[in-house]
């Protein structure tokens, strides 16, 4: 493997862990105490399954199975509220409101683009 491979793999995985974690930010109290705690041992702890077996006295099966199931939950909640892809969203449009504001001075069309990017964020909440 080169090194350009591994870091795209690391890259990808990195992605995967922060898209899990904003997922469990916005549903994780929906999940039973029991799979909340691995997965929060799992996604802000960085333990491995070894690991989150070992201090919660289950089998790596057990643990490796209990995390895929808890992103698989939170993934559905994601799928049918869309409440991260609406966040996202106004977050991107708050950002570009952010850098038009900016600036010295505003032209009409950047002026229009401000005033198109809040009335989409309000539509979207």
């Amino acid at each position: 493997m080169t090194l350009f491979e591994y870091e795209y793999i690391l890259h990808k995985v990195m992605e995967e862990k922060v898209y899990q974690a904003y997922l469990y930010d916005f549903y994780g109290e929906l999940l039973k105490e029991s799979r909340r705690s691995v997965l929060e041992d799992y996604l802000f702890s960085d333990m491995s399954v070894s690991e989150i077996a070992q201090d919660k006295d289950i089998t790596r099966q057990a643990a490796h199975d209990m995390i895929k199931r808890s992103i698989a939950s939170l993934e559905g909640y994601e799928e049918k509220l869309g409440l991260l892809k609406k966040f996202l969203s106004a977050k991107k449009d708050i950002e570009d409101i952010e850098k038009l504001t900016t600036k010295e001075s505003i032209t009409k069309e950047e002026l229009s683009k401000i005033n198109s990017l809040a009335a989409r964020i309000l539509e979207d909440f």
